[in-house]
């Protein structure tokens, strides 16, 4: 019929999609189904209100300063009895998950928490970046950016990319807004249907990053969601000469670790590591085929042993697994391939994941830590280059 999009039936269909994409480069039509289902949502807000659940995750980037200051309060969910129960009933967030930790500090481009270690000054790498006829270092401007999950709560991981950046010879800024506010992709107003919101904060990043486009200057990010926000729906949202020219722009930190090899301008390997590294990637990275950039970076590191696990989504998939009536098909999805693999793998092994949601996933499926690859790529530089 002619509401068919904005039908109930329609919802309860694509509440199981986890906006994956992997529709998208393995369906022989390429329908872009995560696409899709941000138009059944936005269609069903025009009709409802915004559940309490999806309104906190949707509008996380513009409280996330202010909830960060207040972390102690932010975490006590999951310290104090009975509050994660609470939240289950208020808000559907499932009582057996633990949320993502707030963290006081953030991140800030050579703002660093009190005590941390910094690679920045240490130029044991830097002679594996040179020119092109081999003679000295060069420097090459970059621009990072912290995206809203690293930020407030894994800033470590945008300090060891800025690290492994600087150590290589790059010189990274961090992209601002004009009035210093961060910047954020409008993913998580994306994956509740509110497509205004979002365009308004694609609006803000073109903006604040003009500056890095008109001088050719890459911009790296860590959250495969979030990068590929920018080659991909903010092409949808704002069409036009501006995010055109953002997306060839826009890297995912190993996928421009990669092009930098492939262009010459890092050479040989950087650092020796003797491990094993068990990789899951995510699904966005499956999507975009970056997953061979992934293994190229980590192929600089010396004696690093690469295995990639065949799996498919994690089920994490954003806020899909921590609500409290997905929660059992989140971890169904899980238990498919990635945890048993994590399971079986050694302790010494090394699990990586760049997705902060796969991450988080594993941690509560398996009990094992699962880091960025960016800050295996720093631990491996710290222990001095080849």
């Amino acid at each position: 019929g002619p509401d068919a999009l904005a039908s109930d039936e329609m919802l309860a269909t694509m509440k199981l999609c986890v906006s994956c994409k992997a529709c998208r480069r393995e369906c022989p039509t390429g329908v872009d189904m995560a696409k899709m289902k941000i138009e059944v949502l936005a269609a069903a807000n025009e009709r409802r209100a915004l559940p309490w659940k999806d309104k906190m995750i949707a509008y996380l980037p513009r409280y996330a300063p202010y909830a960060r200051r207040l972390s102690w309060l932010m975490n006590a969910r999951d310290r104090v009895p009975g509050l994660a129960q609470l939240s289950e009933r208020l808000f559907g967030l499932s009582a057996k998950r633990k949320l993502p930790q707030w963290r006081a500090e953030g991140f800030n481009v050579g703002v660093r928490p009190s005590g941390s270690a910094t690679r920045s000054e240490n130029s044991t790498a830097r002679a594996a970046v040179s020119d092109p006829e081999g003679r000295t270092p060069i420097a090459r401007d970059v621009a990072i950016f912290a995206d809203t999950f690293n930020s407030n709560f894994e800033p470590e991981n945008l300090h060891a990319a800025v690290d492994v950046l600087t150590a290589l010879g790059y010189r990274v800024s961090q992209v601002h807004s004009a009035s210093g506010r961060r910047v954020c992709c409008g993913r998580t107003f994306l994956s509740a249907g509110l497509v205004d919101e979002a365009r308004a904060e694609a609006r803000r990043f073109v903006e604040a990053v003009r500056p890095f486009v008109e001088r050719g200057i890459p911009i790296i990010g860590l959250e495969p969601s979030c990068l590929f926000t920018l080659k991909d729906e903010f092409l949808a949202m704002l069409p036009g000469e501006a995010t055109t020219a953002i997306a060839p722009l826009a890297y995912l930190f190993e996928d421009f670790i990669a092009a930098e090899v492939d262009a010459g301008r890092i050479k040989g390997k950087i650092a020796k590591h003797n491990a094993k590294v068990l990789l899951h990637g995510h699904c966005h990275q499956k999507s975009f085929n970056v997953m061979p950039a992934v293994a190229k970076a980590l192929g600089l590191i010396d004696g690093l042993e690469i295995e990639v696990v065949e799996s498919s989504c994690c089920g994490m998939a954003g806020a899909f697994g921590y609500a409290a009536d997905t929660y059992e098909t989140s971890m169904a999805m899980g238990e498919l391939s990635l945890l048993p693999a994590v399971r079986k793998a050694a302790p010494d092994t090394i699990i990586a994941a760049d997705g902060f949601s796969c991450r988080h996933q594993i941690a509560d499926g398996s009990g094992r830590e699962a880091r960025h690859v960016a800050r295996i790529m720093r631990d491996a530089l710290a222990q001095g280059a080849v």
